[in-house]
């Protein structure tokens, strides 16, 4: 097997390399249990590659649990949709959310990887839900808010944004599901851009339901 030093000048594939090979290995058998030796083994990289590109096996186990995910992220901010029409505002937020799906195969580990991580937490978790979930709800609930002309945020809305982003998360924590009974609506690129079209038109019916349902109780309440 031939090694890798963390100098070699295909410095950028042995990082990589560890960071699938981990990915597979923590996805399978935990953070306790995959050491880093049958890591380096996996990636064809040397030990000592561990520690100059994520400094420890904890390093690594973050770089495996989010990177795969990349540039496609979900990266929003209160003010992300600033601008924006709902129905083009709420398209952006399932492209961004859904785009991960195009990697089908390594979504799988991902998924799994989270779900390892929800039973034997790390903290890798919680870091993510600081840093992208947290703001992509405020981002969602601040949406609701202006559209709905509102001068506060109330419980409803936090209940809106949750079941608007839930129909997305399904595909992920569900996929197992949805492979076995509709594969041919994930199964490619195209289908996943249908998709992400349909929660869409989803998403603003909600939205309209909601609407509809605020202005039936302000005419009972005037009545």
């Amino acid at each position: 097997m031939v090694k890798h030093s963390a100098h070699d000048t295909d410095t950028g594939n042995a990082r990589s390399r560890l960071i699938a090979a981990a990915l597979k290995l923590f996805a399978e058998k935990g953070y306790k249990a995959a050491s880093t030796r049958d890591i380096c083994e996996a990636a064809e990289a040397n030990i000592s590659a561990i520690r100059y590109y994520f400094g420890d096996k904890a390093g690594l186990y973050r770089a495996a649990f989010i990177e795969p995910m990349g540039e496609h992220s979900c990266m929003l901010s209160v003010d992300s949709f600033e601008g924006m029409f709902l129905r083009e505002a709420l398209n952006r937020l399932f492209k961004d959310f859904l785009a991960p799906m195009k990697k089908s195969e390594e979504l799988k580990l991902v998924v799994k990887l989270h779900y390892r991580e929800m039973l034997e937490p790390t903290g890798a978790w919680q870091e993510v839900i600081d840093a992208e979930i947290k703001p992509q709800h405020a981002a969602l609930v601040s949406l609701f808010k202006q559209h709905f002309g509102l001068s506060a945020i109330d419980e409803d809305l936090h209940r809106l944004a949750f079941a608007v982003i839930g129909m997305a998360v399904h595909y992920y924590v569900g996929q197992d599901v949805v492979l076995n009974i509709s594969p041919q609506i994930m199964q490619t690129e195209e289908a996943v851009d249908i998709l992400i079209d349909r929660l869409t038109g989803y998403a603003v019916s909600m939205v309209e339901g909601e609407a509809a349902r605020r202005a039936g109780l302000e005419a009972g309440n005037a009545g």
